[in-house]
């Protein structure tokens, strides 16, 4: 056999081999060249012809860039568990709004690395001189639209003429409005009843005329909303998702859309406006979103570059182990892998410790039994060693959470000028104000009946078991720990009799301002303080007022000594719940991956990220 049918064999290898190299994206495309003469061999075995024949050949490699085949996917993790809801109106947290932020949005837009306000949907507003009354510009050329698994292409909705139905104040306004309505049940609600005019007498169900409350399509491209005072964060709060536009035709049908009613977010059923759109929910395992390729795309929204995004359901140690086995493309770094991840020269290179504006703490049912007394409440807070805990469990670079505002946040108190503020860690004193409680009750310390549930998560179980040890070693008190899937643990600590003594749950700014962490959370009617009962089960008249009058002060240093007043009272003196660390953002990225990092609490703007 000749050198020539040799180096045919060896030719055909070699381009094989970049086809299988073209199938796993991204990755470098080799092209060999020959630069020397091939020596004609007879040989018996083709294999072993092959063999001798490259042995004899001088070879150049050239790596070039290969363009990845297909579309761009993102594959991420959303936590275990499956995601409540991805109803505008019923979603309260970071993995529901983290879906409805790139489905939809919202007349204003947050900046999710600064914070700052944006335009969304609205190109500009309008104040008026009271400051109460805004007038929103909308855009006139975002079209709704829906994913067709039957084409596999993202569409624009119809209306009942055959034209594109664009986004308009009118959505906006019944957004607005079926969020506020009482029989949707919004346990979000509550943001627009304490700041739009006439929402609180609307969603409490105290009037039924949708016209006394103050949001008004003037044309489809003004919408008005007139607030209860002027407050800095009004913009903010109506940008909230809780705000969007929805789909009415969808939700309540009209002459040629049948009604979905609760089902109208199901794949299949889903119409969304944002950079990215439904295309497929799993319910328990996983959720696809795609690009809609007919989001007109803005500076503080800009139009997607990866055309699918895929969440996974499942607890953070085997995220981090998809991770590592390629299969992941972020993961949160679990606090029992810090400490290699750390050392791992490639895992620490890819690893970011960010900041992140969320609070991690305990509530206390304050009508529970045992806890219904501040002395027990204080005492269980002030045993927790919570730079221990960070230190040697959780590894992240937290910060100890001595009240439950960030700082960093308008009207937030700060360390620097309030370092004996709210509640820290003093054995001695924990000991002392329980053993009052226990010489009064005629009881002992291991004769309490306490209970502590978390949502099903192996690092929340990790923190409970330190926690519940810190409590054993330094009160006596023995603590049980019981846990409750995501979805089955938000409607548990909400219910006015299932409401646990105590239980865990974290706050992630909606808007950077202290009012949206201490008055928005805690007074009555609050996210965790419903006005029915359940969460804190909390009322005490001067720390509303307090942080009602904080909201309309209007002096800055005025207003952050009476945010540090309000801490001091809630979190010292009535020991409501337990801060124990402010959140930091710990994950790994993929390095091919650029992206922003978001101080937003769980909300990624993917839609800025991109897969080189």
């Amino acid at each position: 056999m000749s050198g020539k049918r040799l180096f045919s064999i060896l030719g055909v290898l070699v381009v094989v081999s970049m086809l299988f190299t073209a199938c796993a994206a991204p990755a470098p495309q080799v092209v060999e060249k020959i630069i020397t003469q091939v020596t004609e061999k007879e040989v018996q075995v083709v294999e072993t012809q092959v063999v001798e024949v490259v042995k004899e050949v001088e070879k150049i490699v050239e790596v070039t860039p290969m363009a990845p085949e297909g579309p761009k996917t993102l594959r991420l993790n959303m936590g275990p568990g499956d995601i409540p809801t991805i109803d505008p109106a019923l979603s309260t947290d970071t993995s529901s709004t983290q879906i409805v932020w790139l489905t939809m949005g919202g007349v204003t837009n947050q900046n999710e690395v600064t914070t700052a306000i944006e335009p969304g949907l609205a190109n500009e507003w309008a104040i008026s001189d009271d400051g109460t009354v805004y007038t929103f510009k909308l855009r006139d050329d975002v079209p709704w639209v829906e994913y067709d698994s039957t084409t596999g292409a993202v569409v624009t909705v119809k209306d009942c003429e055959g034209n594109d139905r664009k986004v308009t104040a009118d959505d906006f306004a019944y957004g607005i409005l079926r969020t506020l309505n009482p029989e949707t049940a919004s346990d979000y609600a509550y943001v627009l009843s304490f700041a739009i005019d006439g929402a609180a007498d609307y969603n409490s169900g105290t009037v039924t005329d949708t016209a006394t409350v103050g949001v008004k399509a003037v044309d489809p491209t003004t919408l008005e909303v007139t607030f209860v005072e002027p407050a800095a964060y009004n913009a903010n709060i109506i940008g909230l998702w809780v705000a969007n536009a929805q789909p009415k035709w969808l939700i309540e049908g009209d002459d040629c859309t049948e009604a979905r009613g609760d089902r109208w977010t199901e794949t299949g059923f889903f119409q969304g406006y944002g950079p990215y759109t439904l295309k497929e929910w799993i319910h328990d395992a996983s959720i696809t979103l795609i690009k809609n390729p007919f989001w007109v795309g803005t500076d503080s929204v800009p139009e997607s570059k990866i055309e699918e995004i895929t969440w996974s359901m499942l607890d953070d140690v085997p995220a981090f182990a998809e991770y590592e086995a390629g299969n992941l493309d972020r993961a949160v770094v679990p606090s029992q892998d810090m400490d290699r991840v750390m050392a791992d020269p490639v895992l620490s290179a890819e690893l970011k410790i960010s900041p992140n504006l969320c609070t991690y703490y305990y509530g206390f049912n304050t009508k529970a039994p045992v806890v219904d007394d501040a002395r027990v409440r204080r005492a269980l807070s002030q045993a927790i060693d919570r730079q221990s805990l960070i230190d040697n469990v959780l590894k992240g670079g937290q910060e100890p959470a001595q009240w439950f505002s960030r700082p960093g946040l308008a009207g937030s108190p700060t360390i620097a000028d309030f370092p004996d503020l709210g509640v820290k860690y003093d054995p001695e004193a924990a000991k002392a104000t329980l053993q009052e409680y226990l010489d009064e009750k005629g009881v002992t310390a291991d004769s309490l009946d306490i209970t502590l549930m978390f949502n099903t998560s192996s690092g929340h179980q990790q923190i409970a078991e330190a926690i519940q040890q810190m409590w054993a070693d330094n009160l006596g008190v023995q603590v049980k720990l019981t846990n409750q899937e995501w979805q089955v643990f938000l409607d548990t600590i909400r219910d006015p009799v299932a409401t646990p003594q105590i239980y865990r749950l974290g706050w992630c700014q909606d808007y950077p301002d202290a009012n949206n962490f201490i008055r928005e959370v805690f007074v009555k009617g609050g996210s965790a303080n419903p006005a029915e009962g359940g969460g804190v089960n909390y009322e005490n008249p001067a720390f509303e007022e307090l942080v009602i009058a904080a909201a309309q002060e209007m002096d800055p240093e005025k207003r952050v000594q009476m945010y540090a007043d309000a801490e001091e009272l809630f979190v010292n003196t009535d020991a409501v719940i337990v801060p124990i660390y402010w959140y930091t953002g710990v994950d790994v990225t993929r390095p091919n991956i650029e992206r922003t990092f978001s101080v937003l609490g769980g909300k990624q703007a993917y839609n800025k990220w991109d897969i080189k």
